[in-house]
């Protein structure tokens, strides 16, 4: 299978329009938060976020595949004590631009360092957004099953007459179970919270992803030969995660160290696929980058 990395070095609100109109299965990507990373992002204040994310998501909207999926790594800040509601006020905008706000996954972060504030403690969870542009898109949900684990060993060993039958809720809610459909079964589906340790070793990168992360996504919603878009690729870990799991990829960044990072980073990743094509454009002998 041939496989194909591209990447693009420039502004993604200008680099995604050299891309065809619903040629990508999955986008993963985590845009600098507001106010963060100021000295590669200029850092984007609350106030302005919203009307600054939106030109980039309606490209998105456009190059996605209408079975494909957005996958947006974003998290609010605290301002003045209160948290902001630019994430909140983003999620609406975005529906208005023609998005579906289908789930919302929580990546746990398990090593997250202790910590507190006078009216807060440390955050140690961030907001993963799925969005679609149709209520009917590609989930391979049995690649993500995991192991029964204890809880069958324990709650499936002595059922009981209720557990045998489809009990419904209490609440009234219409919502119902029947525990004895899990005898005799490996695997479970997971909840919609990740358990992943953040990137310790930063990759010269303020905010580089754990390789679990888009690895999940890229499991639950694509398959062999599809395309992965990273609008914000930073440190690469999209890219290089959806390269050995031979799909494509592309990934665009403003800062030109980012880009020859990520392409000393997919060296090892060509050994591994044996003969993938990756495009470049050769700028000088020693360093190869997609310019566009």
């Amino acid at each position: 299978m041939e496989i194909k990395t591209d990447i693009y070095l420039g502004d993604s609100k200008e680099q995604l329009k050299k891309l065809p109109s619903n040629s990508v299965n999955l986008i993963v990507t985590s845009p600098p938060y507001a106010d963060q990373r100021k000295d590669t992002y200029g850092g984007i204040i609350p106030d302005n976020y919203v009307d600054w994310f939106l030109p980039i998501s309606k490209q998105l909207l456009r190059v996605l595949n209408p079975t494909g999926t957005f996958i947006l790594n974003i998290k609010e800040k605290v301002v003045d004590g209160e948290r902001s509601t630019y994430v909140m006020e983003l999620i609406l905008e975005m529906r208005k631009q023609g998005w579906l706000w289908t789930e919302e996954f929580i990546w746990h972060k398990k090593n997250s360092y202790p910590g507190k504030w006078p009216n807060r403690f440390r955050d140690s969870w961030e907001r993963l957004l799925q969005f679609n542009k149709d209520r009917k898109f590609n989930m391979y949900q049995e690649e993500v099953m995991v192991p029964m684990g204890d809880w069958a060993k324990t709650r499936l060993k002595n059922l009981s007459d209720t557990d045998k039958i489809r009990d419904n809720s209490k609440v009234g809610s219409g919502f119902g179970k029947n525990i004895s459909n899990w005898l005799d079964r490996d695997k479970a589906y997971p909840t919609n919270v990740l358990h992943l340790a953040t990137e310790c070793n930063n990759k010269n990168h303020s905010a580089a992803f754990p390789e679990e992360l888009p690895e999940w996504f890229i499991k639950l919603f694509t398959k062999e030969g599809d395309t992965v878009l990273d609008p914000f690729m930073g440190s690469g870990t999209t890219l290089v995660v959806a390269s050995r799991m031979k799909r494509n990829s592309i990934g665009i960044d403003i800062v030109p160290e980012y880009c020859e990072m990520v392409n000393k980073q997919l060296k090892p990743v060509e050994l591994y696929l044996l003969e993938p094509k990756v495009k470049y454009e050769k700028i000088k002998p020693e360093r190869r980058i997609a310019v566009r």
